[in-house]
């Protein structure tokens, strides 16, 4: 079903399509029941059959075979998002919000994070301040 040619794209195939995924074109992964949508920097979406810790092992597998490469980073959010770390515009704890962005486009995305996952996703930036 699903599988990974290398560190670049991973690739869903169903009987019926083959979606290609360039993980570097990646904004966030999101959980929707037994499939995952993907949301990409050109503000395409795709929706795969696919958990998103198959999702999460594939990217792990990907970037254990090819370290020396430049790729993208990501991390689990929660039980709903794996978002690439470099799109990391704004993280809101009061208001349960995470902001993602390319940077590049006027594209911007609000996640609905709960609190106690966006302190632990400041804490990776921030480690040295207290949260109160």
């Amino acid at each position: 079903m699903e599988k990974k040619d290398d560190e670049k794209h991973l690739y869903f195939s169903t009987r019926d399509e083959l979606i290609k995924v360039p993980l570097q074109e990646v904004i966030y992964f999101e959980a929707d029941g037994n499939y995952s949508s993907i949301y990409f920097r050109n503000g395409l979406h795709a929706q795969v059959l696919a958990s998103l810790t198959t999702i999460e092992n594939l990217i792990k597998h990907s970037f254990l075979i090819a370290r020396h490469q430049s790729k993208p980073v990501f991390i689990r959010i929660g039980r709903r998002f794996i978002v690439n770390i470099e799109c990391i515009f704004q993280i809101n704890i009061m208001k349960q919000k995470l902001v993602l962005s390319d940077f590049r486009s006027t594209c911007s995305y609000e996640l609905n994070v709960p609190k106690e996952a966006l302190k632990n996703l400041k804490n990776i930036y921030n480690p040295k301040q207290k949260q109160s």
